[in-house]
Formats: structure tokens, sequence, C-alpha cells
């Protein structure tokens, strides 16, 4: 029994360049034996089929010996005016070589006219239509490859490198992104010391998620950076930082919180300010505390014109300082998947005795949903002696 070849997509339309009429009319006679057959358009020319492209033709049927284009010259035409479209050889050379070297020139198949009978031409452009449609996913999923890989390099010289001399303190840093494939994201943390010993820390988190907004976290911590370097502090940055932020996002509900720490230069006192941002924790003489339960203002691009309150801490001479984004306080928990929240996370440092970034996160594996940034500086030897709860650290605001 004859297998029954493959038929025609539906609808098809054909673009046929042949400048033989008796050849044209004999292709359409065999493609009319088609359960379903296609539109033909055709072309006694290359520019008169140049001219009847449209959008609509998922695949060409060419001549090699054309009044205006001949050999591979006229393939070489078709296929760069229709790159996208199958390119099918029909022609009357029957020469092996030539139809090798029109396949490496980029047509899907290749066929003769005295040998063609409908069901192969059928066939063929049925064939020719889903190579092309497995080019077309392979050149795509490959310019994919290349786009993340280069996405990837792009991130990894994003991430900041901390400017700190590391005899001073103890610095950990962790960044997790929540979107799948991602290294950057919304949330973003820096650390730099200023030539006159202080140490300033910041931890950011730009509301929303996406390379948009991983773009706007990346921005803001270069210009922070920037800004720290010159010598500006306080809120100088915050109120640049706020302008920037004004004009880099993509729509005014776009808003950014932030927390930031200037350490004294002899490391024993520090400056805070909590905009709109989860408090840090500070473990300070083997008790952990939240540093303040009241911010230092709204975050950035909520309010113009806004001044925000420092808050000033006594760190001591050993001490631990936890920057962190929400996404590791909303890590669910427990058989009712019930949030974090600021006290399990002290429960959980205190269970693991001290404050420690892996073990964290180890622990809280498969409970994060969100993108997560964290940073830890330590100053000496520190551990805990006995949590009761959460306490306050603020020493006041000035």
């Amino acid at each position: 029994m004859t297998p029954v070849p493959p038929d025609l997509p539906d609808p098809l339309t054909l673009l046929l360049i042949e400048d033989d009429a008796g050849d044209a009319f004999l292709v359409e006679e065999l493609l009319a034996d088609a359960d379903r057959p296609p539109k033909i358009t055709w072309a006694r020319t290359l520019s008169e089929g140049r001219e009847r492209l449209t959008d609509d033709v998922q695949c060409v049927v060419v001549d090699l010996s054309l009044p205006d284009a001949t050999g591979l010259e006229a393939l070489e035409q078709v296929i760069a005016m229709a790159p996208d479209t199958a390119v099918l050889v029909l022609t009357g050379l029957g020469d092996t070589h030539a139809g090798i070297e029109a396949v490496a020139a980029g047509a899907q198949d290749f066929l003769v006219k005295q040998d063609v009978d409908a069901r192969l031409l059928i066939r063929a452009i049925r064939y020719a239509i889903e190579r092309k449609r497995a080019d077309l996913a392979m050149r795509e999923l490959l310019q994919e490859r290349i786009v993340s890989k280069e996405n990837s390099r792009l991130e990894r010289g994003l991430l900041p490198v901390p400017l700190l001399d590391p005899t001073l303190l103890q610095h950990q840093a962790r960044y997790l992104p929540g979107r799948t494939g991602g290294l950057l994201a919304g949330d973003f943390w820096d650390t730099v010391q200023t030539p006159d010993g202080a140490v300033h820390v910041l931890i950011g988190d730009v509301c929303g998620h996406g390379p948009d907004e991983a773009a706007l976290g990346t921005a803001l911590r270069i210009a922070w950076r920037t800004l720290v370097l010159a010598g500006q502090t306080g809120n100088d940055v915050l109120r640049t930082l706020d302008t920037l932020l004004r004009h880099e996002r993509k729509s005014p509900e776009i808003f950014t919180t932030m927390c930031s720490a200037a350490i004294s230069p002899d490391l024993t006192t520090a400056r805070l300010h909590v905009i709109g941002h989860p408090p840090p924790l500070l473990l300070r003489d083997g008790v952990l505390g939240v540093v303040t339960e009241t911010p230092s203002g709204p975050p950035l691009g909520i309010f113009p014109d806004i001044e925000w309150t420092p808050i000033d801490v006594t760190l001591g001479e050993r001490w631990s300082l936890l920057l962190y984004t929400d996404g590791l306080i909303e890590a669910t928990v427990g058989e009712n998947r019930d949030l974090l929240g600021t006290e399990g996370l002290a429960n959980l440092i205190r269970a693991q005795e001290g404050i420690d970034l892996d073990r964290i996160i180890a622990s809280l594996d498969g409970a994060m949903h969100d993108d997560v940034a964290a940073v830890l500086v330590s100053r000496g030897r520190t551990a805990l002696t006995g949590i009761t709860g959460i306490t306050g650290a603020g020493e006041g605001r000035a």
C-alpha cells in the first residue's frame, strides 16, 4: 500500500517564481491534487516575485533559470528577500552537485522538474516548511543563549565589590534574585569605606521584579557609592537618589525602600537611615535587638521634598549588624506557611547561636519566594548569651 504523503498546511500561500508558463501550469496542476490546495501566486521574474512577496507567504518555489537571475545568484536573492520563509528549488537542471550547493546556500530542498510528481512535490513543500520552522527555532534558541550569557556576564560585572579593609570588620553579603534565570533583581547592596575610616553600608529594594527593576537598582547603588566616595552623607545623598529614581523609573508608581548605615571611623557608633525599609538587627553585648521600630521616613519616590531623620546607635566594641531586604522575612515557614517576620528571623538566629548568612539562607531553602539581599558586618567575635525576644537597639534620634 502506498503511504499517504504529508498534506499541506491549511491555509498555505505559496509564491512560485518561474518564467516558463508551461512549468508554472504543471506545478499548479500537481498541487491541485492536495487535500488542501494552496493559494499560488505566480511571478515570472525575480523582481516580480519581490513585488508579490507578502507576509502570509510560507514557501517560495523558485527556478534557478530566470530572466533576471540564474543559478545560485537567484537562490541567494530569494533567501535575502525572504529570510524567514521556506525556499524550495525546482529546476530543470538535473545536476546533483547543483542541488547540494543550493541546500548548502540555504534552500530547504532541491527538486528536478522532470522527476517530480504530485506526491513528491507536496511532501517536499511540507518538509521544507517544517525544516524552516526548525531552523528558525534553533536560531532563536541560539540567540537566546547568546543573550543570556551576555546578560550573565553583564550582571556579574554589576554586582558590587566591597571597598573595605578586611582587617577592620568581618563582612558577609548574599544576593538571591527571585526571577528565574536572573543574577540581578530589584534588590541591591553595597559597602564602602571612605578615606576617613568610616564604613558605609547600603541595602535597598526597588518595588517590582525583572530586568527594568534590576537596572534601576544598579543605577541607585552606583550613584550611592559615587556620592559617598565624594564625601556626601545623610539627606544630601538621599535627596539625590530620590531625584535619580524619579527620572529613571518607568512609571510614577515605582518606589524604593532603603537602609543605610554610616559606621564611625572608630567603629563604635553608627548613624542609620531606615527609608521605609525593614529595620536592621543588631547583636550587641550578647543581646539581639531591632535597631528601631520607627523608620526615618517614607521610601524614595513617594513624597517630594522629604527630610529623613537619622537614627544614632551605639555599637560598642563587639557587635554584628545585619541589613536585609523583605524577601528574607517574607519567607514562609511552618505547616501553615506563615511569614517568617522579623521576630521569626531573630528566633532563627537565636537557635543558631549567632548570625551567619549562609546558615540562615540554608535553613530557609525553598521557603523564600522573593528577591533577597543581605549584608552582615561584624566587629570582634560576637555570640548570643540568651534571647528572650527582640529588643529595641536604637540610642536616640537626631
